[in-house]
């Protein structure tokens, strides 16, 4: 028999929902069934606006907002459900990371928020939810974040090499796998990943990203600025670290110096030159072994980007699909898989990663009906 879950996920590129359906029988990974689901244009900038720091909204507004991702939630699995001719009598659990509005482990009270009401999730698709997961990591004293090194390590570890996973989502992140299975995993948030160049392509040109960064191209390299903005704290912080696009945000980029006096096109240059370089000097610090990198998330569509991470980096530089699983897939399977490790009782952290004190079990779980096909309200 079958063991399926689905994972959600909705990054900080705002750009919609991944569902995937995924299959753990005998404990092997196996993809079934995907999804994609946009946002529509009102709900993605409401996301960007109510997202941004110290920006101040209703309870009524933010409320509202979680409602509806809980419905636009639901619909994704639904969909994803039909498109694979399956009932959700047979679907495990939902694994649902949420919309992340703020994400904040550094302050005196850390925390992380993701809306996207999983009590809609379990009532309109019958399937037990699980959501919240990061919380009970910050609980613990960790980041809450990030949180797919825990299955990269599952389906990427190989015993006879080094490898790096790379996720370039809106924030980059890594996670190093020595081939020693009993060697510490870490992992981290290298800083910015595709957020810094879609903020300014939408800014400039109207556009949600640079497709294979075709814009970037025409401009030039200003190394002197990518210079300036290394000088962050953020990249030569110690691990284990987390950050996300309330603080890697277009005011980032103003403080450091005026954008609007040079070239659009040499700007969103050297922002991604900044985001390739900063992943590449994160591997040679923290994972000089390393001998393949593994590249995921939407970032893989950018053929500039690679081409920099390519030239400051000596080892291969692959897609996941070349291992099994497409790049735009993995994090919404690492939610399924997250799903499947809190209903069977194990931990989903990896302390070492996200400097928890404990392995915990993560995550809300909210009990579904088992009704099977249930239409999601409109």
């Amino acid at each position: 028999m079958p063991e399926l879950y689905i994972g959600l996920m909705s990054g900080t590129s705002l750009d919609g929902i991944d569902a995937a359906l995924v299959d753990f029988k005998d404990n092997k990974v196996r993809l079934v069934e995907f999804g994609y689901q946009p946002f529509p244009d009102d709900i993605q900038n409401t996301i960007q606006r109510i997202s941004k720091p110290d920006t101040q909204i209703s309870i009524k507004e933010y409320g509202t907002m979680d409602t509806r991702l809980g419905h636009l939630f639901a619909e994704a699995v639904n969909t994803v459900l039909a498109k694979a001719n399956i009932p959700a009598s047979a679907i495990n659990a939902i694994g649902s990371h949420g919309q992340t509005i703020y994400h904040a482990p550094e302050i005196k009270f850390p925390f992380s928020l993701q809306i996207g009401d999983p009590n809609i999730i379990a009532e309109l698709t019958g399937i037990t939810t699980v959501a919240d997961f990061r919380r009970r990591d910050i609980a613990a004293k960790g980041q809450g974040a990030p949180l797919v090194p825990a299955f990269h390590q599952a389906v990427f570890h190989h015993p006879d090499e080094h490898r790096c996973i790379v996720n370039i989502g809106g924030i980059a992140n890594i996670t190093v796998l020595p081939k020693q299975q009993s060697a510490e995993v870490i992992g981290f948030d290298t800083g910015p990943g595709n957020t810094l160049m879609d903020l300014w392509i939408k800014l400039q040109r109207n556009q949600s990203y640079d497709e294979n960064g075709t814009w970037a191209k025409t401009g030039k390299i200003n190394h002197d600025l990518v210079a300036l903005l290394k000088q962050d704290s953020y990249f030569n912080a110690a691990p284990p670290k987390s950050t996300g696009k309330e603080y890697f945000s277009l005011p980032w980029v103003y403080q450091y110096f005026d954008a609007f006096s040079y070239k659009a096109e040499d700007i969103q240059a050297s922002l991604c030159f900044l985001t390739a370089i900063t992943i590449c000097e994160a591997i040679k610090k923290h994972a000089p072994a390393t001998e393949r990198i593994l590249i995921c998330g939407g970032g893989i569509h950018n053929e500039y980007l690679l081409e920099f991470i390519r030239q400051n980096i000596e080892c291969p530089v692959e897609s996941t699909e070349q291992y099994g699983l497409h790049p735009d897939h993995v994090e919404a399977m690492a939610f399924a898989w997250l799903a499947r490790q809190t209903l069977n009782k194990l931990p989903g952290n990896l302390k070492e990663v996200t400097g928890a004190i404990n392995s915990v079990i993560l995550g809300g779980i909210y009990q579904g009906n088992k009704k099977g096909d249930i239409p999601v309200a409109r």
